[in-house]
């Protein structure tokens, strides 16, 4: 039998509501996606004036850093052409996403979940992941 760790729907809600916080620092409207461990939506929110083509964007990032428990910008660096991942992001449909913005969700060693941004640039995208996953871990680990 196997125990699995996953977030739940109120700790999802924190993701998102830190991802908002910077998301709305920098200017930005973003759309969150959050997913459990092996990638399955949990929570999203589109902010007002985030891009209709991030919608599935975001998922795809929270999905991939989620299923393949690492971020999605690692698949960017080694997604070239003569490396032996070139074409990763063809698997699953086309969802393994290697654009940055997509982080995955630790509870000590353990990958609980995912969580894709998307409507900036990569670097604004990952910027909201990165103070989502601080903001959640301030206010469940205090």
């Amino acid at each position: 039998m196997l125990t699995i760790k996953r977030l739940s729907h109120d700790e999802a809600r924190i993701l998102i509501d830190g991802a908002r916080l910077k998301a709305e620092e920098i200017g930005i409207p973003m759309c969150i996606a959050v997913t459990d461990e092996s990638g399955v939506l949990i929570a999203f929110e589109r902010m007002d004036g985030g891009k209709t083509t991030s919608v599935v964007i975001a998922q795809d990032k929270a999905f991939t850093a989620a299923a393949a428990r690492k971020a999605t910008h690692d698949y960017n660096t080694v997604c070239v052409p003569g490396s032996l991942a070139f074409g990763i992001h063809t698997e699953h449909d086309g969802r393994i996403s290697t654009v940055g913005g997509g982080l995955p969700v630790f509870d000590g060693e353990d990958v609980v979940g995912g969580i894709g941004i998307s409507s900036g640039t990569p670097q604004q995208d990952l910027d909201c992941a990165q103070a989502a996953i601080e903001y959640y871990t301030e206010k469940t680990k205090a």
